[in-house]
């Protein structure tokens, strides 16, 4: 069974939709019997490489601080119920988030299943408030997947695979990605962070015709 799953990491939903699919895989036995493409979709393409202070931002983009407090109030609650930890008191800035994407691309180039980063480079950022923009940061988190740090580093400063993530995010606009999280399993469509039910059933279904 083939997953597609186009996502961005300063999206909160897409971290509570992708941890409820996992559970859904876990659940319905399925988890050792798919393979999952991610594909790069940024929230804020135009986001300056260095990130913006997350206040500032914010800010702008919701017309006051306290609409966007209210607003991580609601998906932290919404993460509680799905085993997941927000801290938005820590997170200092918006990242760009194109160079994590990137290595996420450099894992699946490899052939490995990239869920397990995916998920470590969420919880860096909305658990952690670290800067997953950062080179460094990034570095550090691809050194627990048994990457060389410096190799990391060095892959980050290069050009590797940023026209392959440019065309892979035009394409999946240009096939109507409007919002993520975006989930295909197989031939069926999934938009938002659906609950784990929604997943399982859908799963079931694909499996009868496989």
């Amino acid at each position: 069974m083939n997953l597609q799953i186009t996502s961005d990491f300063i999206c909160p939903w897409c971290w509570i939709g992708e941890s409820n699919l996992d559970r859904a895989l876990s659940e319905t036995g399925l988890d050792d019997s798919v393979q999952v493409h991610f594909v790069p979709y940024q929230l804020n393409p135009d986001m300056p490489t260095q990130g913006m202070n997350r206040r500032d931002y914010r800010t702008a983009k919701f017309g006051s601080w306290a609409r966007s407090q209210a607003m991580d109030a609601q998906v932290t609650q919404a993460g509680v119920a799905a085993g997941l930890v927000f801290n938005y008191e820590r997170i200092e800035k918006t990242p760009n988030t194109f160079a994590a994407h990137r290595l996420v691309w450099r894992q699946q180039q490899a052939g490995v299943d990239a869920r397990p980063l995916v998920r470590e480079i969420f919880r860096a950022y909305f658990a952690l408030g670290l800067d997953i923009g950062e080179p460094a940061v990034l570095a550090d988190i691809a050194s627990a997947f048994n990457y060389d740090r410096e190799d990391t580093l060095r892959f980050l400063a290069s050009s590797e695979g940023v026209a392959e993530l440019a065309r892979e995010q035009a394409e999946a606009r240009r096939a109507g990605v409007q919002s993520v999280p975006s989930i295909r399993i197989d031939e069926q469509m999934l938009s938002g962070a659906q609950p784990v039910s929604v997943f399982a059933q859908v799963l079931k279904t694909v499996t009868r015709f496989l």
